[in-house]
């Protein structure tokens, strides 16, 4: 099996995927066209079935494993299957493990690293709170170790959301040093948290979409409801130590166009905004940098970015 992170411009493949999403589209002639986003463990590629009518297309849905046959090109800086033939296996004909992303750091060694760092937490409240969810809940700590971080943008893998949680939580520790005006255990705590409620607004893999609560609520309100219901059962948990723990998460997308409740007004919160949005965008990013096989050039314009990218190149 060639990995989709293996293919390059030109390339033609005859091999299976999982179809992650799939969705009918008109061209601006009024010619139907077939949107298809294909999946392994290595990330995810856009594929286009130009023609749904030729016979070679036979039916399919979103999360079928199909065997896809196709040339790979590159549309505005990425790559871009045009499937020419496509049908759905049979089981047997793969092995579900190749078709999952995967962090490519140790799952174990991350969760191991996060607990060290609740370890250096000296607040008791603070410490209860986070060893309620990381330590004394299994189904929630097994649940938090295999999400992904988002359904797609950035760390849409298996242990993207613990990889993204740790990055943050490793950077905010360093804006302590910087800083040290922070207090130390409410940003930490507050970056252990901050995206907890994605376990329940994004469904397990394969599926990895959206939840009805992940729709009507969001992670970040989700989030902090989970905070107050966990800190609830700590006796005497400190009314205003929790009311700035939420702040923190319910304001760490910084801006009410990026969906956050509430804009920072806390040193703390400030420090956390600027953390996630650095590692979201650093492995976005990287994520981008991956997708285009090894092309120096100007990779085209990301509306995330709002700019044309180009990967770094060493000429001088």
């Amino acid at each position: 099996m060639k990995y989709l992170n293996e293919l390059k411009e030109g390339d033609r493949i005859s091999d299976v995927y999982l179809c992650k999403h799939k969705q009918s589209a008109v061209t601006k002639n009024g010619k139907s066209y077939e949107n298809v986003i294909l999946q392994d463990k290595t990330g995810t590629m856009d594929a286009k079935v130009w023609d749904p009518n030729n016979p070679g297309i036979a039916e399919f849905d979103a999360m079928d494993y199909v065997e896809v046959v196709g040339e790979v090109n590159s549309f505005m800086g990425a790559l871009q299957v045009n499937v020419k033939r496509i049908r759905v296996c049979r089981e047997g004909e793969y092995n579900p493990a190749d078709y999952l992303p995967v962090s490519e750091k140790s799952i174990d060694g991350m969760f191991q690293e996060l607990l060290g760092l609740i370890g250096s937490i000296q607040n008791s409240y603070l410490k209860q709170l986070l060893e309620s969810f990381f330590v004394q809940d299994q189904e929630f700590a097994k649940a938090f170790r295999n999400s992904s971080a988002a359904k797609a943008v950035h760390h849409g893998f298996v242990g993207g959301l613990l990889e993204h949680t740790l990055s943050v939580t490793k950077l905010c520790d360093y804006y302590c040093t910087a800083y040290p005006m922070l207090k130390r255990d409410l940003l930490l705590t507050a970056a252990m948290c901050h995206d907890i409620g994605k376990v329940k607004e994004l469904s397990a893999f394969p599926t990895n979409d959206y939840t009805d609560d992940g729709q009507f609520l969001g992670h970040i309100v989700m989030g902090s409801q989970m905070v107050a219901e966990r800190a609830a059962q700590i006796p005497n948990f400190p009314h205003a130590l929790l009311i700035q723990v939420q702040h923190c998460i319910l304001a760490h997308h910084g801006k009410y166009e990026y969906g956050s409740p509430k804009l920072p007004a806390l040193m703390e919160a400030v420090a956390l905004n600027y953390a996630d949005d650095t590692d979201a965008k650093m492995e976005t990013f990287k994520e981008i940098l991956n997708s285009s096989a090894g092309n120096l050039e100007w990779l085209g314009y990301n509306r995330l970015f709002e700019s044309n990218l180009k990967a770094t190149r060493i000429d001088f």
